[in-house]
């Protein structure tokens, strides 16, 4: 059975990735001008560039304390659940976020594929539940 705890979890791990997305997309603006000699020195001089930038960093670092809260969430529910309702809602909270920082949304299109992405989570949760209940009334 789906419980508040785990819901909140999943919750919790699509906002962190979600909304530091556009973050760490706007962070590595300029990282196109790092140019130095050899690959090896190039990586270097990128990684440099991204380490001691707080643009990056900060969204960065929330960004993988979503991936730990998720890997601790994996381990209490059901991966049929966890894995769509996660991603789903990391895709909505990109958008949102983007759109406040003043991205452009992508139209009736997007709203539509946000809907339905929407219409799609909750039917993963009440399946979820159904087949829980149903379950337990079988015994």
């Amino acid at each position: 059975m789906v419980t508040l705890a785990e819901v909140l979890s999943l919750l919790l791990v699509s906002v962190l990735w979600g909304c530091t997305n556009p973050f760490l997309k706007r962070g590595t603006e300029g990282i196109e001008h790092v140019d130095k000699k050899g690959k090896v020195a190039q990586f270097l001089a990128e990684v440099k560039f991204l380490f001691f930038n707080l643009k990056y960093l900060i969204p960065f670092v929330l960004n993988q304390s979503g991936s730990l809260v998720y890997y601790y969430t994996l381990s209490t529910t059901d991966l049929s659940l966890a894995v769509p309702v996660s991603n789903s809602l990391t895709f909505l909270w990109t958008l949102v976020t983007g759109k406040l920082l003043g991205e452009n949304l992508g139209g009736k299109q997007a709203v539509a594929g946000m809907f339905l992405t929407m219409v799609g989570i909750t039917l993963c949760i009440i399946s979820s539940m159904d087949d829980t209940v149903s379950s337990s009334s079988i015994f």
